[in-house]
Formats: C-alpha cells, structure tokens, sequence
C-alpha cells in the first residue's frame, strides 16, 4: 500500500508499505480517507521536532478513515463506520485518560506524523478506544478537521477560556485552520467577533464566517485597533497561536480581567511580558493544548447540525503535498488543506 514519509528535512515521498497485519485485540484496522494539513506537519517537515524521532516517517496528525475490520474485544464500532481519529497515542489507562482528559495523559507515547507514524497512509492499525464515530451527515472531509482544527477549538474556547455569549473576542490569524472554526464557533454563541489576517484578500472571507471586524495586521497595528473598536474597554478573551510577533499587542487588547489562551507559537516560541501589567490588570493567561475526545464529538455534532462547517482551502493528493506545505509556510492559505487518500 502506498503511504507519504518524510525522507529528510523537506523530502517528503510517496512509498510502498506492508498493510497492516489482522487487527490485535482492542484494535481496528482503519482505511484512511482524508488528512488535514496542520502547521506541526510543516514543523516537522522543516526538521522542528522537539523530540527524538526515526525517519522515514509517515506524516499526518489529523485524520479520518472508515474502520474495515475489528478485533477481539473491539464494541461500539462497525465495519463500513466513519470515525475521526485522535491524533495522540494516549495510554488509556492513567487517571486524566480514565476521566476522559485525554490530552494531559501522563504517559503519552506522543503525537503520530510528528513523534510517531502519522495517517497518511492507506490503513493503519488503531486503538478502538482512539476512534470516534461521525454522526450522520458528516463526510470524510469534516470528520478530519474534528481532531485538531475544530477539536482545539472547543478546547480553548470553553473548555479553557470559559467564553461565554455576548462577550467580545480577539481571533488571531482568522484565515488559518483553527482561526477559521474559531471564528464560526464564536459568533454562533452570540459573542462579538474580532480577527486579524495577513492580506486583504482574506477580509471578506472572514467577514462571511461570521467576524465583525477583520484587520489586516500587515497594515495596521491590530491593537489600537482593538482598543478603539471597544472604547478602550478591551476584549474579554484572545484566542492566541501566532506566538511571538502578536503577544505584546495582545496583552493591550485585554480589558482588565480578561483572557487570554494560546496554543501555538508559530512566529516564535520566546517572547518578553509586562509583568506589572499581567497583575495590575489582574490578567489571565491559560495554555492549551490538543483537546479531548469529547470536543471532537462535540464539534462533529455542530457540524452535523449545520452550525459550523470545514473552510476548505485546496484538496492535494501525493504528488502535491511539498507545494502544499510551502502554501502553508507562506501562511497563504485560508482554511485547510486537505490530502485525499482515496
């Protein structure tokens, strides 16, 4: 079976695998039918991996497929179902994992396409327990966005930052992935929805997902924006993942009280901070990570419902994926990129 590895830094190939063998117990051999393209695929493709790593390595961390045989042991899940894989390879067995706090496992083997063998793979052999099914009228291309795109998501908003209706947010980089679902996941609860992008070009799609206000952070600085836009209130809760180029200006934009939650770095993973402001203006700073397998379950159920949707930026096969990845680089982009398996 055919499968995409990373060879080097930047050589990624098309190559022929074994298929799996029969599934063990507790496991189910899964045919993989689409792959969402995230920003850790282009980490590990430049060579980021902040942990040790065996090349050739399958890529892919976000990924759905429909199951094709059961093992011993396996309930719940049917040949012919449609399931969003988790991206991590939790234990299952530690207390976060048994209280369903799957992404603070204490024995995480790491994360596939990046630490381990990823899915962009024709089959692979799963774990039952990291699979979960798609609701009716969910595709294949909206199961694979529930793990990371809007999985994170749902993490960060209500899991973490608490949103609530009626508050005011700040969505950095509102044409990526995560900025995209952000932005609909927001303003379907009521709240007043601000974002920033790289280009004009990406305004009025953001306008159309539902943002009140879009500026272009290559023109403007987006926090006397920010402050002006709420009477120098601030905003309740910034949805961080730009990293180093953004955090200053978003520590402004938060009014006194306020939120903030990051899960990315992309611009950098070091920066410097107003101490005297984080405790005079009694800010709030939450770091989050991943999600559990409740938020993918979650956010697939809006899907369903028609409340959210995928934001599809371009769909690649093999032979595309390295042009694909420098589209990412270039934060070119306005919503996922998707590799076909099928």
């Amino acid at each position: 079976m055919r499968a995409l590895q990373l060879i080097a830094d930047r050589k990624l190939e098309a190559v022929d695998v074994a298929p799996p063998p029969p599934p063990g117990i507790g496991e189910v051999t899964v045919s993989i039918k689409a792959v969402a393209l995230n920003h850790i695929d282009v980490w590990g493709w430049r060579g980021m991996a902040f942990a040790k790593r065996k090349l050739p390595l399958t890529i892919g961390a976000e990924a759905s497929g429909v199951v094709e045989t059961v093992g011993q042991g396996v309930s719940g899940l049917l040949p012919g179902q449609l399931v969003s894989i988790y991206g991590a390879r939790t234990c299952g067995l530690c207390r976060p994992c048994r209280e369903g706090r799957d992404n603070l496992c204490e024995h995480v083997s790491g994360v596939h396409g990046f630490h381990l063998d990823g899915f962009a793979q024709e089959k692979a052999n799963l774990p039952a327990r990291l699979l979960v099914p798609a609701p009716p009228g969910v595709d294949a291309v909206a199961a694979a966005v529930a793990p990371v795109t809007f999985g994170t998501v749902e993490h960060m908003l209500f899991d973490n930052a608490k949103l609530e209706p009626g508050e005011t947010i700040l969505i950095h980089a509102g044409g990526s992935g995560i900025g995209s679902a952000a932005i609909q996941l927001a303003k379907k609860m009521g709240c007043t929805v601000i974002t920033t992008v790289g280009s004009d070009e990406k305004i009025e799609p953001a306008k159309a997902l539902g943002a009140d206000h879009v500026i272009n952070y290559r023109v403007d600085r987006f926090e006397g924006i920010v402050r002006k836009l709420t009477k120098k209130r601030g905003v309740d809760v910034v949805f961080e993942h730009v990293g180093a180029d953004t955090w200053a200006g978003s520590m402004l934009c938060m009014r006194r009280g306020g939120r903030l939650v990051t899960c990315g770095s992309t611009s950098g993973v070091s920066t410097q901070m107003n101490l005297m402001m984080l405790f005079q203006q009694q800010l709030r700073l939450i770091g989050s990570f991943g999600c559990r397998m409740e938020n993918m379950a979650n956010a697939m159920q809006k899907m369903a419902a028609g409340l959210v949707h995928p934001v599809i930026d371009t769909e690649v096969g093999f032979d595309e994926i390295d042009k694909a990845l420098a589209r990412m680089e270039g934060r070119e982009v306005f919503g996922k990129i998707i590799l076909r398996m099928d």
